[in-house]
């Protein structure tokens, strides 16, 4: 086989794995992260989904009001809340476990709720299938049940 031609392919494969290397770390953050827009305006939107969670037996364990919290530092910012949810049964699940216990700085699940610029409210969140998936075993199948759960609840406030 022609060294010349060896070379170039061996060159054209390193090439095209760097640049789906490059591509990928560019849309992962886009990946990684979901945002749908509300049905409903902030307000609603808010007392909706704290209603949605405690139907589904999930607990509202704190509510951070960046909004609030930021104007008394100064800083005027559109309505953003972040809501730190939990379910017992799954957090249970992860945290008895010790090798688990690495993933507890993911818990409890956040998700945000705010308004943007164009008067519009939505909703964010980490896109915890894909997050578990790299963990495999016991951590991806707890993370895979409680975000399917957790979409269900959001699914009911967005368009």
């Amino acid at each position: 086989m022609n060294t010349k031609i060896l070379a170039f392919g061996i060159g054209g494969f390193i090439a095209g794995l760097m640049l789906m290397a490059i591509l990928g770390f560019y849309s992962l953050p886009g990946m990684m992260m979901l945002e749908d827009e509300s049905k409903y305006g902030f307000e609603e939107t808010v007392e909706v989904f704290k209603a949605k969670v405690d139907e589904a037996g999930w607990s509202v364990l704190q509510v951070h009001d960046m909004k609030s919290i930021l104007s008394r530092h100064g800083h005027d910012v559109d309505n953003v809340q972040i809501f730190e949810l939990c379910s017992s049964k799954y957090s249970a699940e992860i945290l008895k476990l010790d090798d688990e216990r690495i993933v507890s700085p993911l818990m409890p699940c956040r998700i945000a709720i705010y308004e943007k610029s164009n008067g519009k409210t939505y909703v964010t969140r980490m896109d915890s299938k894909l997050m578990a998936r790299p963990f495999g075993g016991v951590i991806n199948e707890v993370m895979q049940k409680a975000a399917v759960e957790t979409e269900e609840i959001i699914a009911q406030i967005v368009r």
